[in-house]
């Protein structure tokens, strides 16, 4: 993988100059680094843990509690027109 990091002029500056202070490349320089705070753990955050039930069972839990009429009241064609009651745009079948 590669990633590139824009530095100020100053901080590259720095970058190199610590690296040279070590007698190693910018490149290694960071990768020590970056091998020190991998290593150190406690400072990552947890991975989110992904949902292991189906997206079905999500859904029929989030309406659990709406009540009969009120799920009556949403829209018959609210997938096919979900950019007009999301985002007020014009229906498509206008």
């Amino acid at each position: 993988m590669t990633i590139t990091l824009p530095l100020q002029p100053q901080e590259a500056d720095r970058l190199a100059a610590a690296a040279r202070a070590r007698g190693v490349s910018t490149d290694d320089f960071l990768r020590e680094a970056l091998k020190r705070i991998l290593a150190d753990s406690s400072t990552l955050p947890e991975a989110p843990k992904a949902e292991a039930r189906p997206i079905w069972e999500v859904m029929l839990d989030n309406i659990e509690g709406i009540s009969p009429e009120e799920f009556a009241k949403l829209p018959k064609d609210g997938a096919s027109e979900h950019d007009h009651y999301l985002y007020g745009h014009p229906k498509r079948d206008q």
